[in-house]
């Protein structure tokens, strides 16, 4: 049988993935490389934005 799966809005800027950790080029002391986590501006870290509001019928 067909499973039903929730229609979640993604982020468009992300595209879900709202977290990066980015490399800065060097190393730590214990060999680890230094990385810096960037969240994604538009939905604060999330990965999904806001439901659109309802939406309105114009005209007859």
């Amino acid at each position: 049988m067909p499973q039903h799966v929730q229609n979640t809005p993604v982020c468009r800027d992300c595209d879900g993935f709202a977290t990066a950790a980015i490399t800065t080029g060097t190393r730590n002391d214990d060999g680890t490389r230094a990385t810096f986590r960037v969240t994604c501006s538009t939905c604060q870290g999330t990965g999904h934005t806001a439901r659109p509001a309802a939406l309105t019928r114009i005209g007859r």
